[in-house]
């Protein structure tokens, strides 16, 4: 869920994650035809609970970022393959690239899950992956937005 940040924190965008109940559903996704996509009640259906809320900022000068930010210090609780808290780093790119890296921690700080290396890169996939399908779910922002981030995103390993 992407929303305006509070006035009482220093950010412009609050982004938080969510679990999904049947990860099965979406595995593939672009590759199937629309008649084998979940439907948009469906997706609604499928969100569990909260994991995490990143509080984006604009970059600085000079960087290749538009937007960046991360979890909280401390991160949030979690207990995913061991962990007890996990982390997250988001950052907006002005190519129109979303890298993010999550991992996990155990109570002696030790990493549990996540990539070690770097962050997950999302390049933007073409207009005709998506066709719109999820257009029901592109709720209006409560507040407007200077900037709207727009597209869809695909994986690159």
């Amino acid at each position: 869920m992407v929303k305006p940040c509070p006035k009482d924190l220093k950010c412009d965008v609050e982004v938080s994650s969510y679990a999904i109940r049947d990860v099965e559903e979406y595995k593939n996704l672009c590759d199937r035809p629309r008649d084998q996509c979940p439907l948009p009640e469906e997706v609604i259906g499928d969100i569990a609970e909260h994991l995490t809320t990143i509080y984006l900022k604009p970059c600085g000068r000079g960087k290749h970022c538009l937007y960046e930010g991360s979890t909280p210090p401390g991160g949030f609780p979690n207990s995913w393959n061991g962990a007890t808290y996990c982390t997250s780093e988001l950052s907006i790119l002005k190519n129109n690239e979303i890298h993010t890296w999550d991992r996990g921690y155990d109570d002696d700080g030790n990493q549990v899950w996540g990539v070690k290396e770097g962050p997950y890169e999302f390049k933007s996939a073409p207009a005709s992956c998506f066709n719109g399908m999820f257009s029901p779910l592109n709720f209006p922002p409560s507040q407007p937005m200077e900037k709207r981030i727009e597209g869809s995103f695909v994986l690159q390993e």
